[in-house]
């Protein structure tokens, strides 16, 4: 089962908007330039100015908090920055030495669900906001908390693919990135535009961003 850990990232709206940090969260691996060493990166969370972090070189991996700033991530002697959330460089200065790597987003778990996370939208329709938040998803079952127009709903869902079915409420995407969350109100079905944002620690602070 895929969980959201303790250690959940928390984004400011402008920083992400302004350095779409959230690109940087994930596993990245590579080699050094002009050498055939493999070196690995890896950004658990940002909390503001920091991030936790792990750093793999010449066969062992430091762990600890790295410094945040706008669209790069320092630890130590290296830093690391992406522009498309795919690929990576990573420098290296230390001591006059200097060197560099090119790193490659990881692939996540295969247990890991696209729909997993926290999702914010605006309904042109209904002039409201609403957000869905995916806590877990284990199997063919969900952990979701809505917020449409203000109103909170928390339970299990039904997964089928990549969709999950809440109640008169559904979300899907295709990326991960992007999705459509569709409501039903009466007899009325309303569809909702949605942007995955990085994970938060409270329903309250999707809604803001929402």
């Amino acid at each position: 089962m895929a969980v959201i850990s303790k250690t959940t990232s928390q984004i400011s709206p402008a920083a992400e908007r302004m350095f779409h940090q959230s690109r940087l969260l994930g596993e990245w691996k590579g080699k050094w330039a002009g050498q055939n060493q493999e070196v690995g990166f890896k950004v658990i969370n940002i909390r503001g100015a920091q991030a936790q972090v792990e750093y793999t070189h010449h066969g062992r991996t430091e762990r600890g908090l790295a410094k945040v700033d706008g669209a790069t991530i320092t630890y130590g002697n290296v830093m690391i920055g992406t522009k498309d959330g795919k690929s990576a460089v990573l420098m290296f200065s230390a001591g006059g030495g200097k060197a560099s790597a090119f790193l490659e987003k990881q692939a996540p778990p295969a247990d890991e669900s696209r729909l997993i996370g926290s999702w914010g939208g605006h309904s042109s329709d209904t002039d409201g906001t609403a957000s869905f938040r995916v806590l877990s998803v284990n199997g063919k079952e969900a952990e979701v908390t809505t917020t449409i127009n203000g109103i909170t709903t928390k339970g299990t869902g039904i997964v089928y693919k990549n969709v999950i079915m809440f109640g008169k409420t559904q979300i899907s995407t295709e990326d991960g990135k992007n999705g459509k969350l569709i409501f039903q109100v009466g007899l009325k079905s309303f569809a909702v535009p949605m942007t995955k944002y990085p994970p938060v620690a409270t329903s309250s602070a999707v809604d803001k961003i929402a």
